[in-house]
């Protein structure tokens, strides 16, 4: 299996949810696994490179063995997909500290404007490839 890229996830999360769904749609070419933070696999990788979320408040891009968060993760995902989106990768010239900020601010209200699931996503058979569990 490639795990080359691999994103983690809230899997409980409504716009973490509708964000994977986002690549999905975006990333015909099926560049991106997904993973949700909670899942076994999730929690070995947060293991692994030393990450320590326990309120699962942060996206994690796993790329060539290498962890990127937060907003870093979310403008390399950005950067491999179709379309205009690589474009937005300008943005990784926005200090860290205020993409972190701002992308903490979101995460921080998250549940509360978008909402929260009762358990993790379950992708659909024709999805299941993409999925890591």
């Amino acid at each position: 299996m490639n795990e080359d890229r691999v994103i983690l996830f809230d899997g409980v999360c409504n716009l973490c949810n509708g964000a994977v769904q986002f690549v999905i749609k975006n990333d015909p070419k099926g560049k991106f696994k997904f993973t949700s933070l909670q899942s076994q696999f999730g929690q070995q990788q947060l293991k692994k490179y030393n990450i320590n979320f326990q309120d699962f408040s942060s996206f994690v891009l796993i790329e060539n063995n290498k962890p990127r968060l937060k907003s870093t993760g979310a403008l390399y995902v950005l950067k491999n997909l179709r379309g205009f989106f690589p474009l937005l990768f300008v943005l990784i010239l926005v200090p860290k500290f205020i993409r972190d900020w701002i992308y903490d601010q979101i995460a921080a209200k998250r549940y509360q404007w978008f909402g929260k699931r009762d358990q993790c996503m379950v992708p659909t058979p024709d999805l299941q490839s993409r999925f890591i569990n």
